[in-house]
C-alpha cells in the first residue's frame, strides 16, 4: 500500500469517527468541539482550530481545540480583523501561510506574534441554515506549512463541519415542533374533559385552563398535563 493510501485510509476513518461523535452526541459543545480536535488530523499543515459564530451583530467562539485557539479568537474579535472575521463578512476563504510576511491582519499578527507560537492562519466559512454565520479558523506553528492542499483539506472539513451544524438545526426545529404539538394535544385533551366535565364551551374551558395556569404560574401545557391526569385518576378510583 502507497502512502498516499495509507493517507487516504486514514483520513476516511477519522471521518468515519468523527460522524458517529457528530451525530452521536445530544451536546452542541461537544460536537463543536469534535470538529476542532479533528481539524490537525484532517488539514495538513493545522496545529490548532477553532470555530466562530456571528449571530446578528454579535461574535463569540463556540468551540476551540484549545486554549490558545480561544485567546487567537479573543484577539480577533477585539482587533476587528483575522481570518475568521474576513470570512464571517465576505464569504470566501482566506488563506496566510506565513502571517511574517505582508499580512493582511496587521493588527492581530503582531499580538499572534508577540503572544503565542503560531505562524500561519486560515479560515473557511460554514454554511448554516437560519440566521447564524459560522467560521473554522485553522492556526499553524510553522511558517509555510499551510499549503493549496491545506485549503482544500480545510473546504473539505468546512463542509463537514455545516452539514453537522445544519443537521442540528433541524433536530433542534423538529424537537421544539414535537414538543410544540405534544402540548397542544396535552391542551386539547384538558379542553374537552373540562367541557364534558363542567358542560361548558370550549372558549369558557380554555379560559379555566388559563385562569389556572396564570394562578398557579405555570406553563398552560403543564396545567392541562396535570388537568389531565387527575381526571383520569379520578375516573380510575371511581370504577374500581
Amino acid at each position: 500500500m502507497s502512502n498516499q493510501d495509507a493517507q487516504r485510509q486514514e483520513t476516511a476513518a477519522v471521518f468515519t469517527r468523527l460522524a458517529g461523535i457528530v451525530y452521536g452526541t445530544e451536546s452542541y459543545e461537544e460536537m463543536c468541539t469534535a470538529l476542532c480536535i479533528a481539524a490537525p488530523l484532517l488539514v495538513p499543515g493545522c496545529d490548532r482550530a477553532s470555530l466562530m459564530l456571528r449571530r446578528g451583530t454579535s461574535i463569540r467562539t463556540i468551540a476551540a481545540g484549545d486554549d490558545m485557539a480561544r485567546r487567537i479568537d479573543a484577539a480577533e474579535r477585539e482587533l476587528g480583523e483575522g481570518p475568521c472575521i474576513d470570512v464571517l463578512k465576505h464569504d470566501a476563504a482566506e488563506l496566510d501561510a506565513d502571517l511574517a510576511v505582508r499580512t493582511r491582519w496587521p493588527a492581530l499578527t503582531k499580538w499572534i506574534l508577540d503572544n503565542t507560537p503560531v505562524r500561519g492562519a486560515a479560515g473557511f466559512r460554514l454554511l448554516v441554515e437560519g440566521a447564524d454565520v459560522a467560521a473554522l479558523n485553522i492556526f499553524s506553528d510553522t511558517r509555510g506549512a499551510l499549503t493549496k492542499e491545506s485549503l482544500d483539506s480545510g473546504v473539505v472539513l468546512a463542509a463537514f463541519a455545516s452539514v453537522a451544524l445544519s443537521a442540528r438545526v433541524h433536530r433542534e426545529q423538529a424537537a421544539t415542533l414535537r414538543l410544540g404539538l405534544d402540548s397542544n394535544r396535552e391542551i386539547g385533551k384538558a379542553i374537552g374533559l373540562l367541557m364534558a366535565l363542567h358542560e361548558t364551551s370550549e372558549e369558557q374551558a380554555f379560559t379555566l385552563l388559563k385562569e389556572a395556569s396564570q394562578r398557579m404560574n405555570l406553563r398552560l401545557s403543564e396545567v392541562a398535563k396535570q388537568v389531565v391526569e387527575t381526571l383520569k385518576r379520578t375516573a380510575d378510583e371511581s370504577e374500581s
